[in-house]
């Protein structure tokens, strides 16, 4: 069913806040940004409010923060879409890295997918809540051994440099300013880079808007009833409906006109001959 889903279809055209929206009435989550679904955790429970019970939610971890802690859960995600003979191939790489773009990108086609199976409707039986407080509980007490044994190892080490903390605690102050200082101009320049990139984004969906209502608009054309059969709309259909952007898609479309006008002139010929 994936693999149906091409780069024209009208998946890849639904804004950031209608995900954000679909997100948070589906999960009882409150997210302002795409970039926040970037570790793989909420992709999971889409799945699983999905196909109830398909995602091991135990593995699962929601305060992932480190690019380790997120490809875990892809690669849950990843097993889980083997499992359910789903056709997509999911660029962690990419999506771990918290760019909004490609983070979007992947949404979309999550909320394609999810409505295609069950119409857009959602589950009223599953509650979102319970199922990551379940996951989350089973994930704690099988890591709470391992927990205690490192906090007991962290207090013998705290035990141990407790000297040496004393000795270096008005150096440490010293370099503490001028680290403020540094680190201040860091968040200035940072905030700025992110006011830029926001205004980028805005400008390319506003840019990508404006192409899909162009491409619509022959779609129309080409699907009316006086020229639908034209081999130029067969064509121009062919290319709009391409599974992938492929170049092949153009390849074929080229043939088909080609044959077209071959066939045209062949029955041309055979008329005057008849005539």
């Amino acid at each position: 069913m994936a693999s149906n889903i091409g780069m024209m279809d009208s998946a890849y055209f639904v804004g950031r806040n209608e995900i954000l929206t679909w997100i948070n009435n589906r999960l009882q989550l409150n997210l302002s940004r795409i970039e926040e679904a970037a570790s793989g955790a909420v992709q999971c429970q889409m799945i699983d409010m999905t196909y109830p019970g398909a995602v091991p939610m135990h593995k699962v971890n929601f305060d992932a923060k480190s690019e380790y802690d997120m490809i875990q859960n892809y690669k849950v995600l990843q097993e889980v879409f083997n499992k359910l003979k789903i056709d997509k191939h999911i660029e962690v790489n990419r999506l771990v890295k918290g760019r909004p773009l490609d983070n979007l990108e992947f949404l979309q086609w999550l909320k394609r997918y999810c409505d295609s199976v069950n119409g857009g409707i959602m589950n009223e039986n599953y509650d979102p809540v319970e199922r990551r407080l379940k996951g989350g509980k089973e994930r704690n007490s099988k890591g709470s051994l391992k927990s205690s044994k490192s906090l007991q190892a962290n207090n013998l080490h705290n035990l141990a440099s407790g000297d040496a903390a004393g000795i270096n605690k008005n150096t440490v102050s010293k370099q503490g300013k001028t680290g403020v200082a540094a680190a201040s101009s860091e968040v200035r320049a940072l905030s700025k880079e992110i006011t830029d990139l926001k205004l980028s984004v805005d400008l390319l969906e506003k840019e990508r808007d404006f192409y899909f209502a162009k491409l619509r608009d022959i779609e129309i054309l080409c699907q009316s009833t006086e020229v639908e059969n034209h081999p130029m709309a067969v064509a121009i259909k062919k290319i709009l409906y391409a599974a992938d952007a492929k170049e092949s898609a153009l390849e074929e479309a080229q043939e088909f006109i080609s044959q077209s006008v071959d066939n045209g002139e062949t029955k041309e010929a055979n008329e005057e001959e008849t005539d």
